[in-house]
């Protein structure tokens, strides 16, 4: 991996660390994670292939992504005090959070220190045509991930701010 793979990654991974704290829901809680997967997607998906089961591949770690995502959204507490909405990531939040941005960097070591011929026999096995069909379904999950999960405390923060004062939507158990 890269100094820059390592920089994303590990920025990545630190947002959740940011948002176990409680904090004012503003327009940083939203730029800093769509600015860091979006200079990642960005360096990264330069094409999505088609060929094959690539876009098989795609659509299900997308699925994944967003399961991931919605699923951080419904465990990030939302409450609003005066005019104010804060957030604050619970524990299933961040470890789904972890599991997701970690997934990938996973993988990407695996494959890099001896994971690289399993990769290559299960891609022939399945019909996954290329290394990049793997770049892009990664990438597009982590992008999925963090989309699913803004939109979902969006909707949440919304909710909050007209309902009653000082209501409290407090994560799933």
């Amino acid at each position: 991996m890269t100094t820059t793979e390592w920089i994303t990654d590990i920025a990545l991974l630190l947002i959740v660390f940011r948002q176990l704290r409680e904090s004012r829901l503003d327009l940083v809680s939203f730029l800093l994670p769509l600015g860091i997967v979006s200079f990642f997607a960005h360096q990264y998906l330069t094409a999505v292939p088609t060929e094959g089961n690539d876009l098989v591949l795609v659509a299900v770690l997308v699925s994944i992504g967003a399961a991931l995502g919605i699923a951080g959204g419904i465990y990030t507490r939302v409450r609003r005090v005066g005019e104010h909405v804060l957030i604050k990531a619970g524990a299933v939040a961040a470890v789904l959070w972890v599991l997701g941005m970690g997934a990938r960097m996973g993988f990407q070591l695996w494959s890099e220190h001896g994971g690289a011929d399993t990769i290559t026999r299960f891609s022939i096995e399945h019909t996954i045509t290329s290394d990049q069909a793997w770049v892009a379904a990664f990438v597009l999950m982590a992008l999925t991930e963090v989309v699913t999960r803004l939109a979902t405390i969006a909707v949440r923060a919304q909710l909050v701010r007209s309902a009653q004062p000082q209501r409290v939507l407090e994560p799933a158990l």
